[in-house]
């Protein structure tokens, strides 16, 4: 019998495992979701389109955003795929706690906590990078658009607080097998 206090913590750390990896998957490998376009560009964790994947990147458009701090902040990024690491491992201890013992709960509370940490620090670099940017293009006449990436990181974050309070209230569940 499964521990039913578990569930609510192991959904949600799911979802948020899920839209973490989509992001973690925006250009130059998947064009479809991005942090930041501008012009033929879509700019996501490892890269813009037409890149070679890389840690950390300069903006290939005109003008003063390619300064040496948003380029070292484009390597904070790296949080976002370390994230869905976190939540994957938190879901995998999930399974346990629903399936057997209380401490796979306790071990998805903790690293699901750890994950909202590492995505609240990459929304707000990202938030503050791609929202520079965004500002410097369109001074410059460029025009420049939120991506959806931004979003998704949102929804994965509220997923992973809601999933760590959840799993920290699971780990008071029955976890007892009933008797025959």
């Amino acid at each position: 019998m499964a521990a039913s206090g578990a569930l609510p913590g192991l959904f949600f750390c799911f979802s948020a495992m899920v839209l973490l990896i989509f992001v973690s998957v925006s250009p130059p490998t998947w064009n479809s979701i991005s942090f930041l376009n501008a012009n033929q560009y879509a700019f996501g964790v490892f890269g813009y389109t037409g890149s070679k994947v890389q840690v950390g990147y300069y903006f290939p458009l005109p003008g003063d955003i390619n300064t040496g701090i948003l380029h070292n902040l484009t390597f904070v990024l790296i949080l976002y795929p370390i994230a869905a690491g976190l939540s994957g491992l938190a879901v995998l201890f999930g399974v346990c706690g629903a399936g057997y013992h209380r401490v796979g709960t306790v071990f998805m509370s903790l690293l699901a906590g750890l994950a909202t940490l590492c995505t609240f620090i990459a929304w707000i670099i990202s938030m503050s990078l791609f929202g520079t940017v965004r500002n410097r293009l369109r001074s410059n006449g460029i025009g420049a658009s939120w991506g959806n990436a931004n979003w998704l990181a949102l929804g994965a974050l509220v997923a992973l607080l809601i999933g760590s309070c959840t799993a920290a209230c699971g780990v008071f569940g029955r976890y007892r097998r009933p008797r025959n």
